[in-house]
């Protein structure tokens, strides 16, 4: 993998670049769509591709992991395969989903011993699992184990949560290096810098995770509840210590606003459940703000979903049919808004693109914030 600069904004600390994996290019800043069990919730591939314009989703190997399981991925070919994407994939490490949906889970220094969210069954990830199943699912980009401590935590609780972090990176390295690829490309591994809201315990694990030489790096931890201020505060101060030639990723974030302020604090890669889980209760996101489209003012809007949309849904269907879908509750209408809802990410991000190699990106930035937090 190797990640190329191409400009940065003179206003603020964001950044335009160019990341190439074995499965295709990716123009950051980006958003990743979710694909939780190999599936977009209501979007073909095709889709994706075509009019989404997605250039990598992201899989979650703990869902993976309880079905299909991966051998039957394996099988396949792994998840490109599988699925049929051709493009880059990311899998998360399977730690936030085994902290977040297990009844019972038992966290040690070994690993975590948890009951599947579906049947109840008693399952065991530690960094080693976790590796081996990200290797047999195949994604171009893959992440260390960690724990993600809630929010709040204590201080006691975060130091400890990130020092065993710390530890378990070591023990996903050492399995990497001993462990082939299986399907003809290299995977890159990305550490995840936690420590909770503390500055202090922030900055020591972006110094600690940036001492081993990766393709890139996450910022976790930081889509748990936590104020939006406290969120920008520890994304601002952990780029600072990250390095300005690798990737930066922000695990789990979040609104279109929240995408904006993040890139100008120096962010590169997004991903968040919003835009479909959202959609498919009826918000809609658009250049000029937020449509709960359930609500009765649309009932007679026959004008287009966004104005500046550029899926195909904006053009073939107005604001009062996809209200009727949703009154009548028809699975088209949550089609429809998820379709919107991604290909409006993509183009946000799009845009945040050229306006940075532009040298406008700050201004217009502090525009589009305003206007994405708008209710209509």
């Amino acid at each position: 993998m190797n990640f190329e600069l191409k400009a940065q904004d003179s206003k603020s600390k964001a950044r335009a670049g160019v990341l190439t994996t074995a499965h295709g290019e990716i123009q950051t800043p980006i958003f990743m769509p979710v694909g939780t069990v190999a599936s977009v919730k209501a979007v073909h591939q095709r889709e994706l591709k075509e009019d989404i314009k997605a250039q990598i989703i992201l899989g979650n190997t703990y869902h993976l992991y309880l079905r299909p399981g991966t051998d039957i991925i394996n099988g396949a070919g792994g998840l490109h395969k599988f699925m049929n994407w051709d493009r880059p994939i990311l899998t998360d490490s399977g730690g936030y989903q085994v902290y977040s949906l297990s009844n019972n889970n038992k966290i040690t220094e070994e690993g975590v011993k948890f009951k599947s969210h579906i049947d109840g069954s008693r399952h065991f990830f530690s960094p080693e699992k976790s590796m081996e199943i990200q290797r047999n699912i195949g994604a171009d980009i893959i992440m260390a184990f960690d724990e993600c401590p809630p929010y709040p935590s204590t201080y006691e609780y975060a130091k400890n949560s990130m020092d065993m972090t710390h530890r378990w990176l070591q023990r996903c390295i050492d399995w990497l290096k001993k462990n082939p690829e299986l399907y003809g490309f290299e995977q890159s591994l990305f550490p995840i810098v936690q420590g909770s809201t503390y500055n202090d315990l922030r900055k020591e694990s972006a110094e600690t995770i940036a001492s081993h030489p990766c393709d890139g790096y996450a910022i976790g931890g930081l889509s748990v509840g936590e104020p939006h201020d406290e969120m920008y505060a520890m994304s601002d101060l952990v780029c600072s210590y990250l390095p300005e030639d690798k990737p930066r990723y922000l695990m789990g974030v979040g609104t279109p606003a929240n995408i904006l302020e993040n890139i100008a604090l120096g962010v590169d890669m997004f991903d968040c459940v919003m835009p479909t889980r959202n959609g498919r209760n009826g918000m809609i996101f658009t250049s000029e703000g937020i449509i709960n489209i359930k609500n009765k003012k649309w009932e007679r809007d026959f004008s287009p979903l966004d104005p500046n949309g550029t899926s195909f849904v904006d053009s073939d269907y107005s604001k009062a049919y996809l209200r009727h879908l949703f009154a009548a509750n028809e699975y088209l209408g949550r089609q429809i808004a998820s379709l919107h809802n991604l290909r409006f990410y993509l183009w946000l991000v799009d845009e945040a693109r050229e306006k940075i190699i532009d040298g406008t990106f700050a201004s217009w930035k502090n525009v589009m914030v305003e206007k994405l937090q708008t209710r209509l």
